[in-house]
């Protein structure tokens, strides 16, 4: 798949066919994350696969609750974490990014540089299950100490985002799109 097709094209998808992923699949996507780029190769990045149903259910259950029509309900990605044959849950070693070899924060956003890291390694996550495939949607509203309690995630490391992939049921939906022109500015801002 053309990379730029695969970009276009790659929807957020809340609702999975209960299909098994083969661990062979899973491995190819996390590799393709694992070779984004990242501050200084550190590859601050550590993945945990989950398929345990009583897992995902417990960590489905840490989600935010979404406001429609004036009540709270379940959100939407809830019920992709817990129906997905697999939930892939990304965290950060925190202390490996935006520092120089001696360890020193290289500019004011260094102690957040993590952040950029694990996107750019989600983004190519994201895009190279579309080419398989399968779906994903990037989940952030949800409650990180509580997903860390549940996996074992322990030290430096932190729960910074997660998605579920699996083979979609139904389409997603394609958001509308800005004009180029609205976000792109010459020379200054």
């Amino acid at each position: 798949m053309d990379i730029f097709e695969a970009i276009k094209n790659r929807r957020s998808i809340r609702h999975y066919k209960p299909d098994p992923v083969d661990d062979k699949t899973v491995e190819k996507v996390l590799e393709a994350a694992h070779w984004a780029p990242s501050w200084g190769n550190q590859q601050c990045w550590r993945f945990i696969v989950v398929r345990d149903p009583k897992s995902k259910s417990d960590i489905a259950d840490t989600l935010n609750k979404v406001m429609v029509d004036n009540e709270l309900v379940e959100n939407a990605s809830a019920g992709a974490i817990r129906h997905a044959p697999v939930l892939i849950v990304i965290c950060a070693e925190k202390s490996q990014a935006g520092r120089s070899a001696d360890g020193a924060l290289c500019n004011e956003k260094g102690e957040y540089w993590y952040m950029f890291d694990i996107a750019l390694a989600v983004q190519n996550l994201t895009l190279a299950a579309h080419a398989l495939g399968l779906g994903t949607v990037i989940v952030g509203g949800f409650n990180a100490t509580k997903v860390e309690k549940i996996l074992g995630v322990t030290g430096d490391c932190t729960v910074v985002t997660m998605t579920p992939l699996g083979i979609p049921a139904t389409r997603g939906q394609v958001s509308p799109r800005k004009k180029l022109s609205e976000v792109i500015f010459m020379e200054k801002f």
